[in-house]
């Protein structure tokens, strides 16, 4: 379907100041309001990367998926629609908040708004991080990765693999049910999660430098029940991430170093386990914190080692803001 990255992510809530300052504060992610109670947050040099809608219920609002072109967005319509799926074309407001040329939006088979477009706007300035950080790992890799929790797994796996096309990377059988899905070559840019109802699980932003995501650990320790999934590095991606609460209710992965792959060469395989070491999970029920904790020391009687793929990123020349640090 010519989908090329996770573009964009929506979220409705009633605390957009709060999204604001965990933004800004907590992230680094640049700040700018929009007007109407609507919030962009900035990682790069586009216009955004998140949008925070005022509104009475918290939580994921949609997320968008960019294709290529004008082109490319009417091919996409046009299988959606012969596989039944119902359309709505974006309207020129919803267009103009999310700075796109182009694009429709459908519900996947749990309810979940997605979106595809085309034509992102850049910002007129370039990307200011609000503290010293190195920057974001975004690009044609896109924004990072969202998951999905399903307690229908088989019709969610099948509507992104078969109708939108998206390609399996690997996939999980313990403690639970996952598949990981990529669209380019970050190694995944959507994944599912079998679990007792449908929700949404987290989005994860990657950062250019291990020292940021340290620093950020840091400042997620001293903060009371922020962090809610604990320093580790996963067995697929060879993300180094920790998870946090946000105000919106869901989670936040922060991570570094993620994997990148090749589909000329690369096979979808199950892995043993969700990460290699740490990631201590406090939402999952005591037994399946077990489990996962089994298959942790397990790899660990193994030795299982893995390789580093690291960006090479100059971060930012940050003088000029020094008064503002």
């Amino acid at each position: 379907m010519d989908v090329v990255q996770l573009g964009y992510f929506g979220i409705g809530s009633s605390r957009v100041d709060d999204w604001r300052t965990f933004g800004r504060g907590f992230l680094g992610m640049q700040p700018v309001d929009l007007g109407a109670g609507q919030l962009a947050l900035r990682m790069d040099d586009r216009a955004h990367r998140f949008l925070v809608h005022r509104s009475s219920r918290d939580g994921m609002a949609y997320f968008g998926f960019e294709v290529a072109d004008a082109a490319a967005l009417e091919r996409a319509a046009a299988r959606l629609s012969n596989a039944d799926v119902g359309l709505t074309r974006g309207s020129t407001a919803e267009q103009d908040i999310r700075r796109v040329a182009g694009m429709v939006w459908f519900a996947d088979p749990d309810g979940n708004r997605v979106e595809l477009f085309h034509g992102a706007a850049p910002s007129e300035t370039p990307f200011v991080p609000a503290r010293p950080i190195g920057g974001f790992r975004t690009g044609t890799l896109g924004l990072g990765h969202v998951v999905l929790m399903t307690d229908d797994f088989e019709t969610m796996q099948r509507f992104y693999l078969e109708t939108l096309g998206f390609r399996l990377s690997d996939f999980v059988t313990a403690p639970f049910r996952g598949a990981f899905t990529h669209v380019n070559a970050r190694h995944h840019s959507l994944a599912i999660l079998e679990g007792p109802k449908k929700s949404f699980h987290h989005v994860m932003v990657e950062y250019n430098f291990l020292d940021d995501v340290g620093r950020l650990y840091d400042k997620a320790l001293i903060e009371p029940d922020r962090v809610s999934v604990t320093l580790g590095r996963h067995a697929n991606d060879h993300m180094l991430s920790f998870y946090s609460r946000t105000p919106g209710g869901f989670m936040i992965e922060t991570g570094w170093a993620g994997r990148l792959i090749d589909d000329a060469t690369w096979q979808p395989h199950e892995v043993y386990g969700p990460s290699i070491w740490g990631h201590e999970r406090s939402w999952l029920p005591p037994d399946a914190r077990r489990q996962a904790r089994a298959l942790t020391d397990a790899a660990a009687d193994r030795g299982v080692v893995e390789p580093l793929q690291v960006v090479d990123a100059p971060g930012f020349d940050l003088s000029p803001l020094s008064p503002r640090y």
